[in-house]
């Protein structure tokens, strides 16, 4: 962690991963505590952030390997953390670490969170509508968007749902009529 006035250093917690690569964008839970999640067979970790009188300190509330985001960043909902363990979509208790579940293959593609539901961008070009619940994973839909291989994030903007890869882009509207 680092000051906003000057960069410099509040705290630190040593994550060293295979080959030095941390893609995934750190996710903050809550008020003190950060996911952290990489993959090449490595895992995630929740950390707390606390005040001492020495300034700041990270200590690991849990660490496994239940969730190993590549380059696709993961999304926190009511509690659960829904990602890509390395090419199979899986849900994560924040607090705990405990998988509920694993389902669907997705490869290493991209989701959001909009509405209670996952919007998962496969790496093969479809778009896959997933509920996000930590109860079963229920893919509710899915069709092809996009040809070829895809590692673009979606977004979303005035109802309009983007997706685009090296060499096209498509534009849904996701509104009702």
């Amino acid at each position: 962690g680092l000051t906003v006035e000057d960069g410099a250093l509040l705290w630190d917690y040593p994550w060293v991963t295979s080959y030095g690569i941390n893609a995934a964008q750190p996710i903050i839970v809550g008020k003190s505590r950060v996911l952290l999640s990489a993959g090449y067979d490595h895992g995630a970790a929740l950390v707390e952030i606390s005040q001492t009188e020495r300034g700041f300190e990270a200590r690991r509330l849990w660490e496994n390997n239940q969730l190993k985001n590549k380059f696709s960043s993961s999304v926190l909902h009511e509690g659960h953390i829904y990602g890509l363990d390395e090419r199979i979509l899986t849900c994560i208790d924040v607090e705990t670490g405990e998988r509920k579940w694993k389902g669907g293959r997705y490869g290493y593609g991209q989701l959001l969170l909009a509405s209670g539901h996952l919007i998962v961008l496969t790496e093969s070009g479809d778009l896959a509508l997933v509920k996000a619940t930590p109860e079963r994973h229920h893919e509710l839909a899915r069709f092809s968007a996009i040809d070829g291989k895809t590692w673009n994030h979606p977004a979303i903007s005035n109802g309009y749902l983007l997706v685009r890869n090296t060499t096209e882009m498509a534009c849904f509207k996701i509104t009702p009529p």
